[in-house]
C-alpha cells in the first residue's frame, strides 16, 4: 500500500472514482483526520496541512497528539518494528 509520511505521521491513499478525487486519513490514531484533492500534488500537501491542524488543535485543546506505533498490541516491541510490521 502506498502512503503519505509527515513528521511521524502516515496518510493512507485512496481514489474515488465516483466523486473523482483522491482522499485518505492518517493512520493508525484513533483521531478521524482526512484530506482530499484532485491531484497527486494537492493531495501531499492536504496531508501535511491536515498533520500540521491535527498537532495545533491538540496544542490549543492542551491535548497530547496522539503518535502511531507507540510498539503497543498485545506484545510490547520497539516503536521502529511496529512501523516495520504494518508497513
Amino acid at each position: 500500500m502506498e502512503t503519505l509520511n509527515y513528521k511521524g505521521y502516515i496518510g493512507s491513499l485512496h481514489y474515488s472514482q465516483t466523486d473523482k478525487i483522491f482522499w485518505g486519513k492518517i493512520e493508525m490514531i484513533r483521531s478521524v483526520v482526512t484530506f482530499e484533492a484532485d491531484n497527486a500534488h494537492d493531495l501531499e500537501q492536504s496531508f501535511q496541512e491536515s498533520v500540521d491542524d491535527y498537532l495545533q488543535t491538540c496544542q490549543e485543546q492542551g491535548i497530547t497528539p496522539e503518535k502511531p506505533f507507540k510498539g503497543v498490541f498485545n506484545i510490547r516491541i520497539k516503536p521502529e518494528l511496529h512501523k516495520a510490521a504494518y508497513e
